[in-house]
């Protein structure tokens, strides 16, 4: 008799960083896999365990069937035994589209329409209420010509009853008007004219830089319009011509920027505003769509007030709300609706009633476990964010109660305050329950402390990661030696970061006040310049209201001298500039590397292309380009992989059998600097480059910038778009650190999002550094770890959405743990007290 499978057995993995690594998974239990950012955790976890899980279900199905579905290919690794089916949540959930909302992503808004459909009163054509009744309940399932007719017992007039189709936004149940958005846009003239100042030849007409547009100012001239003078000088009839000109077609002669010309007998001329209505009409992809919507003014539509509803869908109600006004209630208020839904109906309706909320439950109590309580089903998908839209994607998987499945969390503790973690920690013990196991990628203590079993990678990151450092229960971590996240569980690790003092301080604030915005009511604020401040909260307190949607663009439009956003009703600061610094992924594709994304790469190319063997060749900078014919492999055309298409199995990357993924031509790798090719220095970490560009000042000037936040670790060559969370947002700051920052605003949404507590503490030094240039930082968090370090706290709540936009604590942090009031300040005052934190 075989013995029990315990644990999944991996051995040989080789994924990206991971050194030939042999590790076990217990099964059924909930394991944490812990380590610095860019140590490997993500590649065991996704890499590995997730593909391999999911890879060898596909593998089960039908040829057919796996022809029609995206496969995973196999992972770099010699062996994975006894692992279940697995289903992952990634970090970075895909962004919903606008026509997306809370009910629609989590599915509870389909089982509204159903209600409505069944249980719901009708209205017939002549005005006269209808109770529900199982007759018409039942009507849309009768047979022949009677399908769907409702007679009214008052003036027996007959009509249709309404499916739960006919309630679809997205479908049937449309507005006219908006057709399902809920908002209808308006041009406005305003912005299609980025700076009267400017000539229409240096950029003034902001819709001609839209792709496809930017010879119009060419066009422009050929119809008579003067564009070497300031817009702000050009005749009425000029701007009209500008603004609103007819389509016309006609002969121009178009300079390029290498100058040569190119004539076009029938260019095309397109007004300022033609230019947007026509591109809208093309365009298609998302990015697209919102860069023309910034010409757009977007408002409330007037026909269905938002809702997206055909406005007739209205007369129906059930418990005397219509489906409207059902969808603008919060998650937590649904409970009360269905309780008085159920009253009003009769008893032989009682069943059927049990039924459908049964099916309303099972999708709505999980969201309300993981804190979603506050959001309300018409809220758009768009909107949420990234913790919001992981925890909707959790909370529909606990709501399969599959078993025997292997569940892949990546942070699923992003956006969440610390009173959410319990909730989110029940959740898992719930997955466990039903007989599943869980491997959670994680940064927060609380988290991996309630784990069964923790697997630390490291020690380091990049070349410097990739083993198994320690393993054990959180208490066994404890007590080892070679683990970096024992301390942090034991309370045993330094938090608190050195600070450095701001030279020539100013001792300015910057004063808010807004009226009406969601959930804020007459709020005011008061932030201290060159100083850190933190605002925290509870998802939906108000946070992203208070300072993206409201401080960034006031700050932006004062510089700009453009109107304030509507909801400001009063901003004074002496802050000019605004950094937006975010864990979003750096660049598009593989094309984008860490030579790219700073000026390194550029540097390359101009110092290779002043080599003589590069001038007797007669090479240019065009030729050091992997993104430009001329340097770019023609095989595999710089991206130093091709692709194989194998039908019904997955599609297999292959090293370009001609560069062997060195992106360039061999010729261009045979031009040596020192004795290096081109290729050979992409391949070189930053700590390897320092040592080499001694003698480069801005070359070295970029690395020694890298290495100041903790990025040596990185090859020149590496792909930005793999990069974790914190790895982008570092990489990001790297632009602004050697510059002054005074009159700057620095703002960081949820920082550590990938980031070890160790992680955090570099990013604490990073911060400083711009303090001490004069940065003043504001970091929207829920990482007590940073709220401790701050200088300065505000905490918007006490909870979220009705319950939030409020100022429930503000002042130097260490000062309101002395006497906490609000729930964040508790939590802050319970760490503290672990840290032995005065």
């Amino acid at each position: 008799m075989n013995p029990k499978i315990d644990q999944i057995e991996v051995v040989g993995a080789k994924v990206n960083n991971l050194k030939d690594i042999d590790v076990n998974i217990p099964l059924n239990q909930f394991v944490a896999i812990s380590g610095l950012s860019g140590s490997g955790k993500s590649s065991l976890a996704m890499g590995i365990l997730y593909n391999e899980g999911s890879r060898r279900y596909l593998e089960a199905l039908s040829t057919y069937t796996r022809r029609r579905i995206g496969q995973s290919r196999h992972s770099d690794v010699e062996s994975v035994k006894h692992i279940p089916s697995a289903l992952a949540l990634r970090q970075r959930p895909t962004i919903p589209s606008e026509r997306s909302t809370v009910g629609s992503l989590t599915e509870v808004f389909n089982l509204v329409r159903l209600i409505f459909s069944r249980l719901g009163s009708v209205v017939c054509p002549n005005g006269h209420r209808l109770k529900p009744t199982l007759k018409i309940s039942q009507a849309m399932d009768v047979q022949g010509d009677e399908m769907g007719l409702i007679v009214c017992p008052t003036c027996k007039v007959k009509f249709m009853a309404k499916g739960a189709e006919d309630y679809a936004f997205n479908s049937a149940g449309a507005c006219p008007e908006c057709h399902g958005l809920g908002v209808v846009r308006t041009l406005n003239e305003d912005l299609l004219i980025t700076d009267e100042n400017l000539s229409i030849k240096d950029g003034a007409v902001g819709s001609w830089h839209l792709p496809g547009r930017n010879f119009m100012p060419t066009v422009a001239a050929a119809m008579g319009v003067k564009i070497d003078i300031p817009y702000k000088d050009l005749s009425a009839k000029e701007k009209n011509i500008v603004m609103h000109g007819e389509r016309k077609h006609l002969p121009v002669d178009i300079p390029s920027a290498n100058g040569r010309v190119f004539h076009m007998d029938n260019a095309l001329y397109e007004s300022a505003y033609n230019a947007v209505y026509d591109s809208l009409k093309t365009l298609t992809n998302e990015r697209s769509i919102a860069r023309i919507n910034k010409f757009f003014h977007f408002s409330t539509c007037p026909v269905c007030h938002g809702s997206r509803l055909n406005p007739e869908l209205l007369s129906t109600q059930a418990a005397g709300l219509n489906i409207a006004q059902v969808a603008n209630l919060e998650l937590a208020q649904l409970r009360d609706w269905e309780d008085k839904v159920k009253k009003e109906l009769p008893e032989n309706m009682k069943k059927l009633a049990n039924n459908l909320f049964t099916e309303f439950n099972d999708d709505l109590s999980p969201l309300l476990e993981l804190g979603l309580d506050y959001l309300n089903l018409n809220r758009n998908g768009n909107s949420l964010s990234t913790g919001e839209l992981q925890r909707i994607q959790l909370a529909r998987t606990l709501r399969t109660e599959t078993t025997g499945v292997l569940y892949v969390l990546d942070e699923p503790s992003i956006g969440l305050h610390p009173d959410n973690i319990r909730g989110l920690l029940n959740v898992f013990k719930e997955l466990i329950a039903q007989g599943n196991s869980l491997v959670v990628v994680d940064h927060e203590v609380d988290i991996i402390a309630a784990a069964d079993w923790v697997i630390e990678i490291g020690p380091g990151s990049g070349e410097n990661g990739g083993q198994i450092i320690a393993a054990g229960t959180p208490k066994q971590l404890t007590n080892n030696a070679q683990s970096k996240i024992g301390p942090f569980i034991s309370g045993t690790a330094n938090i608190v970061a050195k600070k450095h003092p701001v030279k020539n301080p100013t001792n300015e604030f910057t004063t808010l006040k807004i009226n009406n915005y969601y959930n804020l009511h007459h709020v005011s604020i008061k932030i201290p310049n060159e100083q850190v401040t933190a605002v925290t909260g509870f998802s939906g307190a108000g946070k992203t209201s208070l300072i993206i949607d409201s401080l960034v663009p006031a700050i932006k439009a004062k510089k700009q001298k453009q109107k304030m956003p509507s909801q400001i009703a009063n901003l004074t600061t002496s802050l000019k500039d605004v950094v937006s610094v975010d864990a979003s992924p750096v660049g598009k594709n593989t094309r984008s590397t860490v030579a790219t994304y700073t000026k390194i790469m550029d540097n390359l190319r101009q110092l290779f292309a002043r080599l003589p063997e590069s001038k007797k060749r007669k090479y240019t900078i065009s030729n050091f380009s992997y993104n430009n014919k001329a340097g770019a492999c023609p095989q595999c055309g710089g991206v130093g992989t091709i692709n194989l298409d194998i039908q019904f199995l997955a599609d297999m990357q292959e090293i370009c059998p001609t560069c062997h993924g060195d992106r360039f031509k061999p010729e261009i790798q045979a031009i040596k600097w020192h004795g290096y090719s081109i290729v050979d220095l992409l391949n070189m970490s930053v700590y390897e480059a320092l040592n080499v560009f001694k003698e480069i000042p801005n070359i070295e000037r970029e690395l020694h910038l890298l290495q100041q936040v903790g990025l040596s670790y990185l090859h020149l060559g590496e792909s930005t778009p793999t990069l974790s969370g914190g790895e982008a947002q570092r990489l990001k700051l790297v632009k602004h650190l050697s510059k002054k920052q005074r009159e700057t605003l620095f703002v960081f949404d949820e920082p550590t999002i990938g980031l070890h507590p160790l992680d955090v503490q570099t990013l604490l030094t990073i911060i400083d550094r711009l303090r001490c240039n004069g940065a003043t930082i504001i970091i929207i968090t829920h990482d007590l770890d940073l709220m401790i370090n701050a200088d300065y706290m505000i905490d918007l709540g006490p909870k979220g959405g009705d319950d939030g936009g409020k100022i429930v604590a503000c002042g130097n942090p260490l000062d309101l743990i002395k006497k906490p009031e609000s729930l964040t300040t508790k939590y802050l005052a319970q760490h503290a007290k672990k840290f032995k934190i005065k």
